[in-house]
């Protein structure tokens, strides 16, 4: 029954020590992210864009407006079959702004995302060697929206995460 007791209490002990050495990190990838030379300029590129996107809309949406306003103005005096034809050239026209406006939401999300991989796996490289480096067991990131990561328990990493991408 003693060497029961020793053997719980030795491994107890154990148990607690080894919780002991467990290094935890916690750092804000948005903050280093937003930091990185490659986000400035993936974000000016997709800003450039957009406001080609939105330019190249602009010109469809005036051209629908200008030949609407024409043909509400010679409606009236227009035979039936160049009537129809003029509205089916206008519901074309309208459907292919609709359809202009979700393919360059589509080309945006796909050349924000592309550009993000990037970098976000620049970011995982460099968390995964100050994780190595510092012998962390668990490194959280606090921009993710965990709801409770104890900062007194575990080390912001980072500033070293920083100085690993080679960034301020």
């Amino acid at each position: 029954m003693k060497k029961l007791i020793v053997c719980a209490i030795c491994a107890i002990c154990g148990f607690a020590t080894a919780n002991a050495q467990a290094k935890f990190g916690h750092l804000n990838t948005q903050e280093v992210i937003q930091a990185m030379p490659e986000y400035a300029t993936a974000k000016t590129e997709i800003d450039a864009l957009q406001k080609q996107y939105e330019a190249d809309l602009k010109l469809m949406q005036d051209e629908f407006q200008k030949k609407g306003e024409a043909f509400e103005k010679e409606q009236a005096t227009l035979p039936e079959n160049i009537k129809q034809r003029r509205q089916q050239e206008l519901q074309d026209m309208y459907q292919k702004i609709q359809q202009s406006y979700q393919d360059n939401q589509h080309a945006l999300q796909q050349a924000s995302a592309e550009k993000m991989q990037a970098i976000t796996a620049k970011v995982v490289s460099a968390i995964k060697e100050v994780g190595q480096a510092g012998g962390y067991v668990y490194i959280m990131d606090m921009s993710s929206g965990i709801p409770y990561i104890s900062t007194t328990l575990s080390t912001d990493v980072t500033a070293q995460v920083k100085a690993k991408l080679g960034l301020k």
